[in-house]
Protein backbone atom coordinates (compact mmCIF):
# COMPACT_ATOMS: atom_id res chain seq x y z
CA UNK A 1 0.00 0.00 0.00
CA UNK A 2 1.57 3.29 -1.23
CA UNK A 3 0.16 6.64 0.22
CA UNK A 4 0.19 9.95 -0.65
CA UNK A 5 -0.26 12.76 1.61
CA UNK A 6 -1.20 16.57 -0.05
CA UNK A 7 -2.62 20.06 0.29
CA UNK A 8 -0.49 21.15 3.07
CA UNK A 9 0.91 25.06 3.20
CA UNK A 10 1.21 28.41 5.04
CA UNK A 11 -2.31 29.47 6.47
CA UNK A 12 -3.36 32.44 8.81
CA UNK A 13 -4.55 31.47 12.20
CA UNK A 14 -8.19 30.83 11.97
CA UNK A 15 -8.04 30.22 8.16
CA UNK A 16 -8.99 26.38 6.75
CA UNK A 17 -7.19 23.81 5.18
CA UNK A 18 -7.67 20.66 3.46
CA UNK A 19 -5.35 17.77 3.08
CA UNK A 20 -5.96 14.74 0.52
CA UNK A 21 -4.35 11.30 1.29
CA UNK A 22 -4.61 9.25 -2.11
CA UNK A 23 -3.76 5.37 -1.40
CA UNK A 24 -2.56 3.10 -3.79
CA UNK A 25 -1.69 -0.86 -4.26
CA UNK A 26 -3.71 -3.31 -2.18
CA UNK A 27 -5.31 -0.77 0.11
CA UNK A 28 -8.51 -3.69 0.23
CA UNK A 29 -6.37 -5.46 2.47
CA UNK A 30 -6.46 -2.34 4.72
CA UNK A 31 -8.92 -1.53 7.67
CA UNK A 32 -8.85 2.08 8.11
CA UNK A 33 -6.65 5.20 7.63
CA UNK A 34 -5.67 7.91 9.93
CA UNK A 35 -4.25 11.32 10.30
CA UNK A 36 -1.28 11.99 12.39
CA UNK A 37 1.05 14.91 12.99
CA UNK A 38 4.57 16.04 14.68
CA UNK A 39 5.79 19.10 15.47
CA UNK A 40 8.80 20.40 15.81
CA UNK A 41 10.76 18.72 19.07
CA UNK A 42 7.46 17.02 19.55
CA UNK A 43 6.43 13.14 19.23
CA UNK A 44 4.31 11.99 16.49
CA UNK A 45 0.22 12.14 17.61
CA UNK A 46 -2.83 10.77 16.54
CA UNK A 47 -5.45 13.44 14.72
CA UNK A 48 -8.32 11.78 13.36
CA UNK A 49 -9.26 8.40 11.99
CA UNK A 50 -11.62 6.40 9.97
CA UNK A 51 -12.54 2.85 10.24
CA UNK A 52 -13.63 0.70 6.80
CA UNK A 53 -16.36 -1.16 7.79
CA UNK A 54 -18.55 1.24 9.26
CA UNK A 55 -17.02 4.41 8.59
CA UNK A 56 -16.66 5.32 12.17
CA UNK A 57 -14.42 8.39 12.95
CA UNK A 58 -11.91 9.35 16.07
CA UNK A 59 -10.87 12.88 16.44
CA UNK A 60 -7.90 13.78 19.07
CA UNK A 61 -9.51 16.50 21.45
CA UNK A 62 -7.40 19.01 20.37
CA UNK A 63 -8.85 18.90 17.25
CA UNK A 64 -12.59 17.35 17.58
CA UNK A 65 -14.91 20.16 16.53
CA UNK A 66 -12.49 21.44 14.20
CA UNK A 67 -11.13 18.63 11.98
CA UNK A 68 -13.36 16.22 9.92
CA UNK A 69 -12.09 12.89 8.15
CA UNK A 70 -14.03 11.34 5.55
CA UNK A 71 -13.01 8.52 2.45
CA UNK A 72 -13.97 9.03 -0.69
CA UNK A 73 -12.96 5.34 -2.31
CA UNK A 74 -8.92 5.29 -2.25
CA UNK A 75 -9.34 8.89 -0.85
CA UNK A 76 -8.73 10.17 2.29
CA UNK A 77 -9.38 13.93 3.52
CA UNK A 78 -8.37 16.14 6.52
CA UNK A 79 -10.66 19.04 6.43
CA UNK A 80 -8.83 21.78 9.27
CA UNK A 81 -11.03 24.42 10.26
CA UNK A 82 -10.43 27.34 12.98
CA UNK A 83 -6.61 26.51 12.39
CA UNK A 84 -4.10 27.98 15.31
CA UNK A 85 -0.47 28.24 15.79
CA UNK A 86 -0.24 24.82 17.97
CA UNK A 87 -1.62 22.71 14.53
CA UNK A 88 1.69 23.54 12.93
CA UNK A 89 3.42 20.61 11.73
CA UNK A 90 4.03 18.06 9.45
CA UNK A 91 0.83 15.93 8.76
CA UNK A 92 1.58 12.21 7.74
CA UNK A 93 -1.78 9.54 6.20
CA UNK A 94 -1.33 6.28 7.48
CA UNK A 95 -2.98 3.00 6.78
CA UNK A 96 -3.58 -0.12 9.22
CA UNK A 97 -4.02 -3.39 7.62
CA UNK A 98 -5.18 -5.51 10.85
CA UNK A 99 -8.74 -5.13 12.93
CA UNK A 100 -7.10 -5.43 16.09
CA UNK A 101 -4.83 -2.43 17.78
CA UNK A 102 -6.67 1.14 18.52
CA UNK A 103 -7.37 3.40 15.38
CA UNK A 104 -5.68 6.10 18.01
CA UNK A 105 -1.65 4.41 18.28
CA UNK A 106 0.74 5.74 16.40
CA UNK A 107 2.30 1.75 16.64
CA UNK A 108 -1.33 0.21 15.10
CA UNK A 109 -0.54 1.34 12.05
CA UNK A 110 1.21 -0.22 9.33
CA UNK A 111 1.58 1.71 6.04
CA UNK A 112 2.61 5.82 5.96
CA UNK A 113 2.71 8.31 3.62
CA UNK A 114 5.61 10.88 3.46
CA UNK A 115 3.71 13.83 5.10
CA UNK A 116 3.00 17.58 4.41
CA UNK A 117 3.73 20.74 6.32
CA UNK A 118 1.29 22.52 7.79
CA UNK A 119 2.18 25.82 8.76
CA UNK A 120 -0.39 28.29 11.03
CA UNK A 121 0.69 32.24 11.26
CA UNK A 122 -0.38 33.65 14.30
Amino acid sequence: VQLQASGGGLVQAGGSLRLSCAASGRTFSTYGMGWFRQAPGKEREFVAGIRWGDGSVGYADSVNGRFTIWRDKNMVYLQMDSLNAEDTAVYYCAAKKSYSGSLYYTASYNYWGQGTLVTVSS
